[in-house]
């Protein structure tokens, strides 16, 4: 077994939870604080950046839960009450007649002195229009309480929420146009590499298509930031130190291949010799050749070139780095305890992340769990984690996390 220890020390390797601890405190220390104010219609998957604070009362007013007859319970001796008035939502309700029922529908304002709903199913009318109710009423049922959702000066969503469908309904429902959200973060992608070759292009001999690249810019849209897709890096060294002091002006430096020890892996050579190296070689199966640094003070994160290394490294590490970036503490990814639909005889050195789907309550793994197959991510449902020197047999727990989580 590898020893697990400090980056760059020759055979160490560094374990996940050790990474990722220090990639977030390294994104703690250099929060984007800069905001801007957003329509609803433009702020759907961008993080808030102030807190949301209700300016109202909601519901402004006590309201029904039912269509049925609003009553004062002490006016009703199980005798039929007469229909004084009939109320629609969106109507200023005159106050309830002593002795009298309401017509009243759901979300309408429950007139003033009535302290109880009775759904129309339980409400029969009579021939001269008086209504009869046949089931016993308590005081308060069928009302939905002034505040009873929110009230004035109370926090409805911290900043540092993403804001999905559900958090911006609500912001909608407190009245509010706009929200003032985290400016995106600006993320460099680019690939490195004679061998790739972008698709539309003809294949030379020895190359393939950069898969990477799509992926990644996708992926990173998702996440709320700004893409600036600074192409292939060729395996060339000054044509390397070149691009990168070109992206001066960004947050983060996202590139993959060339960052492991080769003597042709040119980016991880132009952070060892021009900038500053703080973690590489991890204990994670597949992408342990993953690097962050920092090249003339901007962040570079490095993942491998493998299309299943780069999923998996960016959904754990990644991902988690850049939304604590915007703010958002909340940034592990649910995962889950299923049995284990495979066998799992060999233990490993490292944590394996194995692309997987759920199947009659169990999950099961792709045939080929090669780094170098996209394919089996595209055929999953999720990440089956099997620890460092853990074996299996088929009914054993394991952990799953949802591509859902991650891609996202």
């Amino acid at each position: 077994m590898n020893p697990v220890g400090k980056p760059g020390k020759a055979g160490a390797l560094m374990a996940v939870e050790v990474a990722l601890q220090r990639l977030l405190e390294m994104a703690q220390a250099a929060p984007i604080l800069e905001g801007e104010r957003l329509s609803l219609a433009e702020a759907l998957g961008r993080v808030l950046a102030e807190d949301l604070v209700s300016t109202l009362d909601l519901p402004p007013w006590p309201n029904s839960a039912m269509d049925g007859y609003a009553l004062r319970l002490a006016d009703w001796n199980g005798e039929p009450l007469t229909v004084s008035q009939r109320i629609f939502a969106g109507q200023a309700p005159e106050p309830l007649a002593a002795g009298t029922c309401a017509r009243i529908f759901t979300g309408a304002p429950v007139p003033a002195g009535a302290d109880c709903v009775e759904m129309q199913e339980n409400a029969v009318v009579e021939d001269d229009q008086r209504v009869r109710f046949t089931e016993p009423m308590v005081s308060g049922q069928n009302i939905r309480p002034q505040g009873q959702e929110t009230t004035v000066g109370e926090q409805v969503l911290s900043a540092g929420t993403r804001l999905g469908p559900i958090e911006l309904g609500l912001a909608a429902s407190l009245g509010c146009a706009s929200l003032e959200v985290v400016r995106k973060v600006r993320v460099a992608v680019l690939s490195t590499g004679d061998e790739l070759v972008e698709p539309g292009q003809a294949l030379g001999p020895g190359q393939i298509y950069n898969s990477n690249r799509v992926l990644l810019c996708g992926w990173l849209q998702g996440l709320g930031c700004e893409v600036i897709d600074a192409g292939i890096l060729p395996d060339d060294l000054p044509a390397t130190r070149e691009r990168l002091a070109q992206l001066s002006d960004v947050d983060l430096i996202l590139s993959t291949g060339g960052v492991s020890v080769g003597e042709a892996d040119f980016l991880g050579i132009a952070l060892r010799e021009d900038g500053e190296l703080t973690l590489w070689k991890l204990a994670i199966k597949p992408g342990k050749p993953l690097t962050f640094g920092h090249y003339r003070g901007v962040p570079v994160i490095g993942l491998p070139g493998n299309p299943a290394s780069t999923l998996v490294t960016f959904a754990l590490l990644a991902r988690p780095y850049l939304l604590r970036r915007q703010g958002v503490q909340s940034v592990a990814p649910l995962k889950f305890k299923v049995p284990a639909g495979f066998a799992w005889p060999k233990a490993g050195s490292r944590r394996e992340y194995l692309r997987g789907r759920m199947e009659n309550g169990r999950a099961i793994i792709y045939r080929n769990q090669s780094s170098g197959v996209l394919r089996s991510a595209a055929w999953a449902e999720g990440l089956v984690e099997v620890l460092e020197q853990q074996t299996l047999v088929e009914g054993d727990e394991v952990s799953f996390i949802p591509l859902s989580e991650v891609l996202r």
